[in-house]
């Protein structure tokens, strides 16, 4: 039996000024880390308006996503199926985050790249990474693999 890919995208809103938001996500089951606004691709949508979608959904910021970027596609194997994540740019926005989803979320922040918390989700790590790598985040594991894309 094969088992369906994951297929999502990261969210980078940077503010403009050296810090990007980042959520402290609490996701039942899994160990509490620091995470970039994402989710999974729904029928017929774009890495794109996927990720103006999940933004919305779960900070409440709406930003278009005629103005979302993909940066990269990144391949990983952690949860022993494949998964498939786009690295997608916002436009810079300092609009307030509210948290939407209580469950799944503990707070988000605006956090300088060179002082981002640990652990990071791993997802994210690797989406900040293909927009500016640092030292110590989004450093790749055995069997993940990063496609930048090309304009």
């Amino acid at each position: 039996m094969t088992t369906a890919p994951l297929l999502g995208a990261g969210v980078i809103v940077p503010t403009g000024d050296g810090r990007v938001l980042i959520g402290r996500r609490t996701t039942p089951g899994e160990p509490p880390t620091w995470s970039l606004p994402g989710g999974k691709v729904d029928p017929g949508e774009s890495f794109e308006e996927t990720a103006a979608r999940e933004l919305a959904e779960e900070t409440g910021i709406v930003l278009p996503a005629g103005e979302m970027r993909v940066l990269a596609v990144l391949l990983d194997h952690e949860l022993g199926r494949p998964r498939l994540t786009a690295a997608v740019l916002a436009p810079p926005s300092l609009a307030p985050a509210v948290v939407t989803e209580p469950h799944a979320c503990g707070g988000w922040e605006r956090l300088p790249l060179d002082a981002l918390p640990k652990p990071m989700f791993y997802p994210s790590g690797l989406v900040l990474a293909s927009w500016r790598p640092q030292p110590g985040v989004g450093a790749p594991r055995a069997g993940t693999h990063a496609y930048p894309v090309v304009r």
